[in-house]
C-alpha cells in the first residue's frame, strides 16, 4: 500500500510554506520583509540577533571562506555545539558555495579525523568548545567566534571573527567522497550507527528546501513561533526540525547557554523566548516529565501549540502524561537522515485526528509498506517501510554497494517495520535488524519495550537478544524503575505475562540504574547488547 505525497497536507490554501530553494536564500525573505525581527537568542545573557544581523554575519564568513582558496562544491567540516558560531558557519559556507558536514564535537579525535578524511574535507570550522580541545586533525582547523557584545535588543548587531591558518587541504589530495560533491549539494550528514563506519549522506539544496517546506507546512510555522534548540544540530532532527525550519518560516530559536540542552534551565529558556513549541527525542521527554512536578512552571509556562517527538519510539503512556502535564498535543513524527529528516508526522489537531501508536501521515513524500518480495502490503499488514520523494538523498557517498541495497528504483528502503492503515497513517513496529529470533518466533524488541514502559513504576526499558544453545536467542530486558515507587522484578514479569505472548516475555530481566543513549538521544542498542547480553 502506497500513500502519495498529496495526501500529507489538507486545506493547503490556508497556509503557505516558505519559498526557499536551499540554504543560500534561507534568510532572504525575512531580511527583506522583517530585517529587525529576532532570529536567534544566544549566550547565557540571551542576546537577540536579528535576521539582518545574522545574514550580515553569514556574508562576512562567506567572503572570508571564498578568499581562503576554497572552491565551490568543496566540503568543510563543522565541529560546533548549538551555538551562534554553528549557524553563522553553516549559512556562511552555503553562501560561499561550499558543502557543510556537521560533526559531533564529542567524538574522539580518531573518529573526527577518519570522518574528515573519508569526506575529503578541505578545512574544518570550530567554535570555542571544539577549538579548546587539543586535537590534531588532518585538515586546517579554523576557529570561528561570533561576538554579540554589541548586539542590541532591537537591531541585533554582531561581528564574526574567523581565524584562518595559512592554506587549505591540497585539492589534488582530495579523494573519494568529495569528488562526488558539487555546488548543488548543501550538506553531508553522517548516519548514526557504528561510529567508525558511519555512512555519508549528501543532501542537495533542493532536498533541504523540500524538507523545510513540508516541516513548516505540517506544523504551520510562522513568524509568531519560537522554540528552544533541544536536539544537537549535527543530526537532522535538531538541524531541520528546530533550526532551519524556524529560520525559513521567520520564527526564532533560542540556543541554550554553552550550546547544550539543560533540563535545569529548559523552562526558563522557554519562557525567555515565549516558545510556542519544541521538539525532542523520547529520552528527553521522559526527563522533562520526571522533573515536571518540581520544575514545570504551570500557569507561568508559555502556552504551547504542540510538542513534537521524533527519532525514536515514544510509548503511549508517556505521550498521554506529557499532554496532560504540558496542556498541548504531542505529535509523533518519523524520519531519517536519508530523507532529509521528516517523512511522516501526526497532524495538528485542527488538520486531522491523532492516532494512538501512529507516527502520522506522509509529509511531502510517498510511503509504501512492502513484503519480502517488494510487493505492497494491504492495509494493516506489516512490512518494510519504503519512502520516495524530493527529500530523499541520491545515495551514500563513496559506498556504491550500500547505496544499491538501500536505494532501489527511486525508493529508500528504511529497514523499519511498520503498517499503513486505510487512512494512510503509519505505525512502526521495529527495526528489521533488531528482531529477536527465539526458536523461529520473530520478536520486536521495540514492542516489548513499549509494553514494559506501560508497567506502573517502570521509567524506561531496553530489550535485547540473549544467545541460547537451544532456541538460538532468548529475550532479555534491562529496566529502569521509578523511585520510590519502583516496581519489583516479579511484579514487572507478571505484567508482561498479562500483556505479551508467552514467547515475548523476557527470559531474563535486570533492574539497572540507567540505560546508554547515543549522541542523537536514541537508545544505544549496541551498548545495551554489549553490557547486558553476555
Amino acid at each position: 500500500m502506497a500513500v502519495p505525497a498529496a495526501a500529507s497536507v489538507r486545506d493547503a490554501d490556508r497556509y503557505r510554506p516558505p519559498r526557499v530553494t536551499g540554504l543560500v536564500d534561507l534568510l532572504d525573505r525575512q531580511v527583506r520583509d522583517r530585517p529587525y525581527a529576532r532570529a536567534l537568542v544566544v549566550t547565557g545573557e540571551r542576546v537577540q540577533l536579528s535576521y539582518r544581523a545574522l545574514a550580515s554575519l553569514a556574508d562576512e564568513v562567506a567572503a572570508r571562506l571564498g578568499g581562503a582558496g576554497l572552491g565551490r562544491g568543496d566540503a568543510v567540516g563543522l565541529i560546533c555545539a548549538n551555538t551562534a558560531e554553528f549557524v553563522v558557519a553553516l549559512l556562511g559556507a552555503a553562501r560561499a558555495g561550499l558543502v557543510s558536514a556537521p560533526l559531533d564535537p564529542a567524538l574522539p579525535a580518531s573518529q573526527l579525523s577518519s570522518r574528515l578524511t573519508a569526506l575529503g574535507a578541505r578545512a574544518v570550522l570550530l567554535d570555542a568548545s571544539a577549538s579548546g580541545r587539543d586535537v590534531m586533525l588532518p585538515v586546517p582547523a579554523w576557529s570561528l567566534r561570533v561576538d554579540v557584545s554589541g548586539a542590541g535588543a532591537g537591531a541585533g548587531a554582531g561581528a564574526a571573527v574567523l581565524e584562518l591558518e595559512p592554506g587549505v587541504c591540497d585539492s589534488a589530495q582530495v579523494q573519494g567522497a568529495a569528488l562526488e560533491l558539487s555546488e548543488r549539494d548543501a550538506l553531508v550528514l553522517f548516519t548514526a550507527g557504528t561510529t567508525d563506519r558511519a555512512k555519508m549522506v549528501p543532501l542537495t539544496h533542493a532536498n533541504v528546501a523540500a524538507s523545510l517546506r513540508t516541516i513548516c507546512a505540517t506544523y504551520e510555522l510562522g513568524p509568531e513561533d519560537a522554540t528552544v534548540a533541544v536536539m544537537p544540530f549535527f543530526h537532522g532532527h535538531g538541524l531541520f526540525a528546530a533550526l532551519l525550519s524556524s529560520l525559513a518560516s521567520g520564527g526564532c530559536v533560542l540556543l541554550p547557554e554553552r550550546g547544550r540542552f539543560s533540563a535545569g534551565t529548559f523552562w526558563d529558556d522557554m519562557r525567555a523566548v515565549d516558545a510556542t513549541w519544541f521538539t525532542a527525542v523520547p529520552a528527553i521527554h521522559e526527563i522533562l516529565l520526571e522533573r515536571s512536578e518540581r520544575e514545570y512552571p504551570g500557569p507561568q509556562a508559555p502556552p504551547l501549540k504542540f510538542v513534537r517527538s521524533c527519532s525514536a519510539p515514544l510509548n503511549t503512556a508517556t505521550q498521554r502524561a506529557l499532554e496532560r502535564t504540558f496542556g498541548a498535543p504531542l505529535l509523533s513524527a518519523y524520519g531519517m537522515t536519508e530523507s532529509s529528516h521528516q517523512a511522516t508526522s501526526e497532524p495538528l489537531p485542527q488538520r486531522g485526528a491523532l492516532r494512538q501508536g501512529s507516527v502520522g501521515r506522509p509529509t511531502g513524500v510517498a510511503v509504501r509498506v512492502v513484503d519480502r518480495g517488494g510487493r505492497s502490503c494491504p492495509a494493516g499488514v506489516e512490512g518494510e517501510v519504503w519512502v520516495q520523494g524530493p527529500t530523499v538523498a541520491r545515495g551514500y557517498l563513496a559506498d556504491g554497494d550500500e547505496s544499491a541495497r538501500t536505494f532501489v528504483d527511486g525508493w529508500l528502503r528504511t529497514g523499519d517495520l511498520g503498517a499503513l492503515d486505510e487512512d494512510g497513517y503509519l505505525s512502526l513496529t521495529g527495526r528489521i535488524k533488531n528482531l529477536i529470533n527465539r526458536g523461529g518466533e520473530k520478536i520486536s524488541p521495540e514492542h516489548v519495550e513499549d509494553i514494559l514502559a506501560g508497567c506502573p513504576g517502570v521509567a524506561e526499558a531496553a530489550v535485547f537478544a540473549v544467545p541460547d544453545a537451544v532456541y538460538g536467542q532468548r529475550v532479555g530486558a534491562a529496566v529502569v524503575v521509578r523511585e520510590p515507587d519502583g516496581a519489583g522484578r516479579e511484579e514487572i514479569l507478571r505484567y508482561c505475562r498479562d500483556h505479551l505472548a508467552a514467547f515475548e516475555v523476557p527470559d531474563r530481566l535486570d533492574l539497572v540504574a540507567a540505560l546508554p543513549y547515543t549522541a542523537k538521544g536514541g537508545l544505544d542498542r549496541k551498548a545495551v547488547q554489549a553490557r547486558y547480553a553476555s
